[in-house]
């Protein structure tokens, strides 16, 4: 066979292989793209005295990954995220590099809220503590964790103490014991994710803490015009539409995770989302 006819044969079976593999790899699944990240163990062996540069790519990669898939325009997922793979890499960073803080930012803003892993979230944070001794942050999520999620208000008072201590601020005290009077939890809420918020070094993850703020506030919103009511009428509203029909309700709350809010029985306001965008389409039992 002349080099040239065999050339020409590679290059065609090349082609052949490359062509499908390049459109499977343009068309499958973004959660499948996200990738196998190795061990803690194996990531320090390889990556020597490039530990702290390891770390980053790996929370860039999270970031990037997660950026990626939810919707700027309609604040929505296009795909289910593969939040066991996002939080498996942010683990292994911060095993690589544990003063790496994007890696805390990141999974306090999925770990909690969209897994509801509030026990490994704080988990990790406590591990960042034992590094970042002078970062007030840390115990101030986990403390923010423990009340708002977790109801364990003697933990929550503790991380704030902490997070007092290192910050020399009061408000951070108070919070503490406001959380063991357990109440005002929506307006803490809003408090704390506003200054998430603006901490945030990523876009995507400032876009997801604006998207729970705008949430909490239309919440906010429905506990007031609640109370209103109760003050005025004597009683608690029935349900959410009798307080529209009151005229307590302008404009008519929304969900921006695509739920309807409701009122518990207790009065307590709620939402079919339960605040993720998975769950946004999901309605009332």
């Amino acid at each position: 066979m002349k080099p040239f006819a065999f050339t020409l044969i590679l290059i065609l079976a090349y082609l052949a292989v490359i062509i499908p593999f390049a459109d499977y790899q343009r068309t499958r699944p973004v959660v499948e793209k996200m990738g196998y990240v190795p061990t803690p163990q194996v990531l320090k062996f390889v990556s020597a005295d490039h530990k702290g540069v390891t770390a980053a790519a790996l929370i860039l990669k999270s970031m990037m990954y997660f950026g990626a898939i939810v919707e700027p325009q309609f604040n929505t997922l296009k795909v289910p995220p593969d939040y066991q793979s996002m939080y498996g890499t942010l683990a292994a960073a911060v095993k690589l590099d544990p003063y790496n803080m994007d890696a805390y930012y990141f999974a306090q803003s999925f770990l909690v809220w969209d897994v509801h892993e509030v026990k490994a979230a704080n988990a990790m944070l406590e591990y960042g503590m034992k590094y970042r001794k002078w970062d007030f942050m840390l115990p101030l999520f986990a403390g923010f964790n423990s009340a708002y999620f977790l109801k364990d208000y003697s933990k929550a008072a503790q991380y704030y103490k902490r997070a007092g201590e290192l910050s020399g601020a009061e408000l951070f005290v108070n919070l503490a014991g406001r959380y063991l009077w357990q109440s005002g939890r929506t307006e803490q809420a809003i408090a704390y994710l506003t200054m998430m918020e603006k901490g945030a070094g990523n876009e995507a993850v400032r876009r997801s803490f604006r998207i729970r703020l705008q949430a909490f506030r239309e919440v906010r919103r429905l506990e007031e015009a609640r109370d209103r009511f109760r003050a005025a009428e004597g009683r608690a509203p029935k349900s959410l539409e009798e307080l529209i029909r009151w005229g307590a309700l302008t404009p008519i709350p929304r969900d921006p995770y695509g739920g309807r809010f409701y009122l518990e029985p207790d009065g307590q306001v709620a939402t079919t989302s339960k605040f993720t965008h998975a769950l946004g389409a999901a309605r009332k039992p």
